[in-house]
Order: structure tokens, then sequence, then C-alpha cells
């Protein structure tokens, strides 16, 4: 349960008059506006509220709505994205201080879909699944040279390098992770094997020869749908004959915005706007959270690695499992609200709440999933392929 709390009467006229897309969220970070009790349930109440007869609760329902609205509707939003803008971006989510992400994200600081064994499973040991789960899907041996493409603050490379392969090395274009990556390695005493540095994956083919295999956990949605051509092109030249590519990214429904569940909350006058003028302007996640993040469906992306010469191999949908990771991640935003307070202001602090919790939402509506793609790059017809899964579940 969750009650809307109205601070001012400024906030009331907000639910009396149609605000921009942006105002609801804005009012939230403000505080004028607040929820007080279970903040997931918010968007439970929004989708029943407008669903109710009634013109003024309808009126209400669609305005509490576009807190959701937001979270799914900036990944159809997307502008050309440059080696430079994409910094820019990344570093305007990422580059937060260490100490604002490990109390919530745990001692793994991987932030990405974790893999739940069960519903009941903390996030340390849903991470700890996941790591694992890339390596057994990815085969990595002793032998293996292995890049992990976005990789944060290391836990691929870290997980991947003490445990299963020979050679891990780790790009990011953020400056704060490359940092935090390399100062991570080195107090495992695993820099001989281990290595994370800047770099964006554009310019990755003059810097390295070609890895037995690749990964990109949580980088596929900054690419753009431009991009994706160029984006699985490159992944494919950095990888061996005969290796292994994991794609591990966020993908919306194969939907028009007119149909999906998101869509259907929008007003009369949001649906009435063709859908490249609304693509246009401005929303919460753009300007808050994900500046230039865009996402595609599935079979785009499938598509797109196919015509780089990939052979799909296994495809599977964690959607589920991410709704589960961003409840762990928001109940450990509220817990140690105290200490991150100290690191952030407030309105970043409710900017992460809102996006989290309007995340989690999505997920479990289906307008968004997460997907981890086995991509093969074929070796003159020979798969090199255990003829089964079996070996990533023993």
């Amino acid at each position: 349960m969750c009650t809307l709390v109205v601070q001012s009467a400024a906030a009331l006229r907000f639910l009396a008059v149609r605000p921009s897309e942006i105002t609801l969220g804005e009012a939230f970070l403000a505080k004028e506006i607040d929820i007080e009790g279970d903040l997931f349930a918010v968007f439970d109440m929004a989708e029943h509220l407008f669903r109710c007869p009634g013109g003024q609760r309808q009126r209400v329902g669609d305005l509490i709505s576009r807190m959701a609205v937001e979270v799914s509707h900036w990944w159809t939003h997307g502008q050309r994205h440059s080696v430079k803008r994409d910094r820019s971006a990344i570093s305007y989510h990422y580059d937060q201080p260490l100490e604002f992400y490990q109390p919530w994200l745990g001692p793994s600081l991987a932030y990405s879909c974790a893999y739940f064994k069960s519903a009941e499973d903390s996030i340390d040991t849903a991470q700890s699944n996941k790591l694992e789960m890339v390596c057994r899907k990815l085969r990595l041996s002793p032998d293996d040279r292995f890049l992990d493409i976005g990789c944060g603050w290391g836990s691929l490379i870290l997980h991947a390098a003490s445990r299963h392969c020979g050679y891990a090395h780790g790009i990011t274009i953020s400056q704060e992770q490359a940092a935090v990556a390399e100062a991570r390695i080195g107090r495992a005493l695993l820099a001989e094997n281990c290595k994370a540095e800047l770099l964006d994956y554009r310019h990755a083919p003059s810097h390295f020869q070609p890895f037995d295999k690749i990964a990109s956990l949580g980088m596929f949605e900054h690419v753009g749908r431009e991009n994706l051509p160029r984006y699985f092109q490159t992944v494919h030249g950095l990888l061996k004959p005969g290796g292994v590519f994991l794609n591990h990214g966020i993908a919306k429904a194969p939907v028009t915005q007119e149909a999906s569940v998101f869509g259907k909350l929008l007003s009369p006058e949001i649906r009435a706007i063709p859908l490249l003028q609304r693509a246009e302007s401005s929303s919460f996640m753009d300007k808050y959270v994900f500046p230039e993040g865009e996402l595609v469906t599935i079979s785009e992306a499938m598509r797109a690695a196919e015509s780089s010469g990939f052979e799909v191999r296994d495809v599977e949908n964690l959607r589920e499992h991410y709704e589960l990771t961003l409840r762990c991640w928001v109940n450990g935003l509220q817990r140690n609200a105290d200490t991150l307070l100290k690191h952030v202001s407030e309105t970043t602090y409710r900017i992460w709440l809102l996006y989290m919790a309007g995340s989690a939402a999505a997920f479990r509506r289906g307008d968004i999933a997460v997907y981890q793609m086995l991509l093969y790059r074929p070796d003159r017809g020979a798969t090199q392929l255990p003829l089964t899964r079996e070996d990533w579940y023993h």
C-alpha cells in the first residue's frame, strides 16, 4: 500500500492541470509530491485509477502514471551517437562517487540484471549467479583471452580471471569506472592476467588482437539503433573464428507505443502527437537518468547480429529477474539513505528511487525485457560447441 502526499498548492495544480511529460517527476524530486509506504505500489495505483470511471479520477491516474510512462517512453527516443556524446552521456550517469553505488550494489559492484535461482536470493547471491552463468554460457577456459565491452567497475573480468580464463580485459568509457576497476584488480593481485581501461568499443579493433570470447553486459542500451550494424560488425571483427559473444541488454516490447500498456495510459492529447514529434520531446529519463539512451526490439538486435555474420545460438529472457534485481536495489537505496545522502544530493537520491521503481514496473508489465543472446562466429561450418546446454547448469 502507498499514499500519494501533495505537499503544496502548486503540486495540487499539477494534479488538476495536465503537466508536461517531466513535470510530475520534477515535482517528486522537489518533494512537492511524495510517496509514503510501498514505492512500487504507486504504479499499480496509477493504472487502477486510470481505469476507474470518472473524469477527475481518470485524470489523476493519468498524471500519476506518467512517472511510469517516462520509464519506458524514453527507450524509444534517440539521437545520433558519436564517441564524444556517448562518453558525455555515460559520464552523466556512471561517474557518481563509488560511495553512492557500493552500499546498494553490494560487494560485486555489478550494475546489471542479476540471476535469481530463487526469489528469496539476496542481491549478492544473485549477482554471483549471474557472473558465473555468463562465464558458463561463454564456456571460458584457462586458454581463453576474454574481452568485456562496457566492463563497469570490473565485476565480470575479476570473476572470469580468478576462476575461468587465462586473461580478461575490460573496456569502458566511464573514467570513474575504469579507475575503480583497475584498483580492484590490483587489490585482488590479478594485474598479470586482468586489466581495465578507458576505451570506446569503436576504437578497440586498432588496440587488440582478436579474442576467444567476448561479453557485453548492460552496455547495449547505449549503442543506438543507427549504430547496431557497426556494433555487431566491430565485435565480430574482434572475435576469432569459432569464438562466442554474449550480449546482455534491455530490449523494448515489439509493439507500438499506442498498443503498449504504457501507451494506453497516455492522455488523448499525447497519443495524438505523431511518434516522431513525440520522440523529439524531452522526458524525465532523458533529462535526469540516461541521456541519449535508446532501445530496440530483440528481433531488431538479432537481425543486426545475423547481418554482421553471427549465428544465433541461444536467447534467454530474464525479464522477471530484472524486476527482482530492481526491487533489491530500491530496498538497498532506502535502507542506506542516510549514508548515501552524505555523498549525493537528495535530488540525485530521489532520481534513482523513481527511475528504479518505475523500471521495475515496466519490466513487470512486459513493456521492456532483458535478454542474454549468445552469438557464434562461424568457422567454416564447424560449430566447436557442445550439442546440449547441460554443462551450464552442473
